[in-house]
């Protein structure tokens, strides 16, 4: 672990050394801060100064601060009044969608979108595919050390069916009807069943059956039951309601499975305050000290407040919890973002020196970010390990070479890849064909993959649609756009946040931003679904370019209305629209005091830039 937190916290003495650790250790031990440590605290409207932190706990057991402080009194705690290096807040711009909250959001009854998707996280990136993956039921119940993933194909039970067919408001008469016609539900039918409502994100069908259960006795439950049907509720009714259920549930089912699930929920909310309660009730409920506790706290402050990364990890060190593989895949996606390669190398090869060799996911995040940094060669010496010696036999690794060929753009690679697939594609593999041709530029050969998806599974949810919208959208091609989505429509399709955005975005970079903002009002008009914030960011980004400050005003209004408060970015872009018309933005501080938003250094630049705009008595004399 030593190891770590030194490839992590690079020589330099700044933070001094750990009380209560031997000369010897602390002469070698550095906790300096780094990329890490110079993190933005982007939740400062969430963390106020009534105080919610990790606070000490007696005995060994104890945090970073019962253990032995910092000097300088640095603890985990989440203050409002924290301060930002200028290196970091100029890096705003790139983690704008990793500060947005998100919340909880009611399922359609036929299509569902996730909250990330919601929120802008871009479902492209293996870092947030891999943080979403953690925070699934099954892998809150269950801690894996990573591997291959299972290419078994499941059967839908006829239970399953029934649920799915059913409207949402009659799933109960449905089930009763299915029992009264003489069959019999068992635990080998209810566990399937509720893995593939998750699967397909159908929560609140899911959370329906549940509540069935339960009133019909069908089930005894247990702590996994409790903890499944929490997970459910925070999903579909917010962290509130599920906090309030956790009373309801038997003292001896009350352990640190439910707790736990309830931590990533917070997490995934990314509500800062509420997860450091959370876990601190862990600590004082006494329940072991796990890795998937810490890694909630590393994947929080990944997104939201870097450089308390180097403090969870001394916690770890001195409750001797061993990093697991998702620590380490944080871990590097947090130097990869932060273009720090040597750091991130120093971290691999900490984690093999462990014992622990690179997954799946580890590897395409390394090969993603040497990408990004301009490294082609070393990209391509692991996609060449992600391959094997035969592809067809590793099956699983397709769907992330197709992406990361494309993006090296090696089109043989990619049709090669796509090749050994295209006998039996799997819905994801025709996913990333379709964006990796869009990639570069082979929109006949996005369509054809498209068709043929079309033709093996006949009926398509809107996601797949929205792909080939997004790859129209790129090359500009609105009229294939409109006949995609007409024929998306005539299929029967709900159409959707996700379908709204990609139509928001195919109809922007035609060009005709008021059309686009012309669907997205009368889409969110028409249904109470809540727009995805990349549509209305597209939208507002545009008027700013033009200066055009009363419709940018106009979308960052729709955009607070919508719940979207708090996120640096909005204002950034408004600001954008001021100066570009050269009109002073009277009052914008008292706004952003207002929402508990504080200027960092880009927009304390771009308020001053708008404060010279502003009339002195011998400018209006003038004018």
């Amino acid at each position: 672990m030593w190891a770590l937190r030194r490839a992590i916290n690079p020589a330099r003495r700044s933070h001094g050394y750990i009380r209560g650790i031997s000369q010897s250790t602390c002469a070698c031990l550095d906790t300096s801060v780094n990329c890490f440590d110079r993190g933005v605290d982007h939740n400062r409207h969430d963390c106020s100064a009534s105080g919610c932190y990790l606070r000490p706990i007696k005995s060994s057991r104890g945090l970073l601060s019962s253990v032995g402080p910092f000097m300088g009194s640095r603890t985990l705690s989440s203050l409002a009044g924290e301060k930002t290096s200028s290196s970091e807040e100029d890096l705003e711009d790139g983690f704008s969608e990793l500060e947005e909250d998100k919340t909880a959001i009611k399922e359609d009854a036929e299509h569902s979108v996730s909250e990330s998707e919601l929120s802008g996280v871009d479902s492209d990136d293996e870092s947030v595919k891999a943080e979403e993956g953690a925070l699934e039921f099954s892998d809150i119940e269950v801690e894996t050390s990573g591997g291959k993933p299972s290419l078994k194909k499941s059967t839908l039970s006829p239970l399953f069916k029934v649920i799915i067919e059913a409207p949402r408001p009659s799933i109960t008469s449905a089930l009763d009807k299915w029992i009264s016609e003489g069959n019999s539900i068992g635990q080998a039918d209810i566990f399937p069943t509720i893995l593939h409502l998750r699967k397909r994100r159908f929560y609140l069908k899911a959370l329906q059956f549940f509540e069935w259960l339960e009133a019909n006795k069908h089930v005894d439950f247990g702590e996994r039951d409790y903890a499944s049907r929490l997970d459910l509720i925070a999903k579909v009714h917010g962290l509130f309601k599920a906090e309030k259920y956790i009373e309801q549930v038997p003292e001896s089912f009350r352990g640190e499975l439910v707790y736990r699930t309830l931590l990533a929920n917070c997490v995934s909310a990314l509500k800062v305050n509420k997860a450091e309660e959370v876990f601190n009730k862990m600590r004082d409920l006494d329940f072991p000290f796990t890795a998937f506790a810490c890694n909630q706290l590393l994947l929080l402050y990944k997104r939201l407040d870097r450089k308390k990364i180097a403090d969870v990890l001394l916690m770890m060190e001195k409750e001797n919890v061993k990093p697991s593989i998702f620590t380490y895949r944080l871990l590097i996606d947090t130097k990869g973002c932060a273009k720090d390669i040597v750091g991130m190398e120093k971290i691999l090869e900490t984690m093999k020196n462990e014992g622990l060799e690179p997954d799946l996911p580890i590897r395409a995040m390394m090969a993603k970010h040497y990408l990004l940094s301009g490294l082609n060669d070393k990209a391509a010496t692991i996609l060449k390990e992600m391959e094997g010696d035969d592809i067809s036999e590793n099956r699983f690794a397709c769907e992330s070479l197709l992406s990361l060929y494309a993006s090296l753009g090696n089109a043989d690679d990619v049709e090669r890849i796509w090749k050994a697939c295209e006998a039996s594609p799997r819905f994801d593999e025709c996913l990333a064909a379709i964006e990796a041709w869009g990639k570069l530029g082979r929109v006949e050969k996005a369509e054809a993959v498209f068709e043929k998806m079309q033709d093996k599974f006949k009926k398509l949810s809107p996601k797949y649609y929205n792909v080939l919208l997004k790859v129209y959208a790129n090359h500009k091609l609105l009229t294939k756009g409109k006949d995609l989505a007409k024929r998306m429509a005539d299929s029967g399709c709900v159409i959707g946040p996700m379908t709204w955005d990609a139509l928001v975005n195919l109809y922007v970079q035609a060009g005709e931003v008021e059309k686009a903002d012309s669907i997205l009002q009368k889409a969110t008009q028409q249904n109470k679904a809540k727009p995805m914030y990349s549509s209305y960011m597209a939208i507002m980004e545009i008027y700013a370019k033009r200066g055009d400050v009363h419709n940018a005003e106009k979308i960052f209004h729709r955009l607070r209305q919508s719940g979207y408060v708090g996120r640096m970015r909005q204002y950034q872009v408004l600001l954008q629209a001021y100066i570009k018309a050269k009109t002073p933005a009277y009052g914008f501080r008292e706004r952003m005091k207002a929402d508990k938003m504080f200027p960092n250094k880009a927009v304390a630049a771009q308020l001053a830039t708008v404060d010279a705009f502003r009339k002195t008595q011998i400018s209006e004399l003038l004018d």
